[in-house]
């Protein structure tokens, strides 16, 4: 039983890691859809009288360069365009980050099936399995052979398991939305489409609260 609470601990600091990840991804792409609202922004209607007007007022060579230009400073436009690569550039290391702290979720999840076959006594069936499939197998031969409940309170070993592999999968499912919506991005995304993909970020949907809460109070 100690060996998978040390597991379990293991296996959630990671998840604090990844939902660090998440949070400084989200910012990325808050900035990314600030930069690309500047880029896209529609020039200024030069056929309206009243902007004619003010310009012949007050005409300048520079005044008149900035209007030619859409209203923005070239130097405003080359920053703008260079903050977006970073935002871009800023996302997928945060994928490639991501991606390794799920490696790293697997490799756990090894180890407990490893804890559970010792105390199942029972050779895995098949190593092609998907590792989630392989734990539940693990979890629910183990459920058989143990006591409804523990003396000293906590969660059986196949409840450990069980919420590890249900977590895993969560956090499976939130990265490859995020890494589907880091390679979406470019220059030509709409207003209406950056939304929708800033709200799925920050809503995380695959991600169940009440399950994570649950998650969490297995750990003294």
């Amino acid at each position: 039983m100690e060996k998978m609470l040390l597991l379990y601990k293991s296996f959630m600091a990671r998840v604090t890691k990844f939902d660090e990840v998440v949070a400084a991804g989200s910012r990325f792409l808050v900035s990314f859809q600030q930069g690309l609202e500047f880029v896209q922004q529609p020039a200024l209607d030069g056929s309206s009288n009243l902007l004619k007007n003010i310009i012949k007022a007050n005409e300048t060579e520079r005044l008149t360069s900035y209007f030619n230009a859409g209203c923005i400073h070239a130097n405003d436009g080359s920053q703008n365009l260079a903050k977006l690569r970073t935002c871009v550039l800023g996302l997928q290391g945060l994928v490639n980050t991501a991606k390794t702290i799920l490696t790293e979720l697997e490799g756990l999840l090894e180890d407990v099936i490893k804890v559970l076959e010792a105390a199942n006594e029972y050779l895995l069936p098949s190593q092609d399995e998907d590792i989630d499939d392989r734990l539940m197998g693990e979890a629910n031969i183990a459920d058989e052979e143990e006591t409804a409940s523990s003396d000293s309170g906590r969660p059986e070993l196949t409840e450990y398991a069980t919420m590890m592999g249900v977590t895993y999968s969560m956090i499976k499912q939130d990265f490859v939305m995020q890494e589907k919506i880091v390679s979406a991005l470019n220059l030509k995304l709409s207003s209406g489409e950056l939304e929708t993909y800033c709200t799925m970020w920050s809503l995380r949907p695959f991600i169940d609260d009440e399950i994570m809460h649950q998650a969490w109070s297995f750990i003294p």
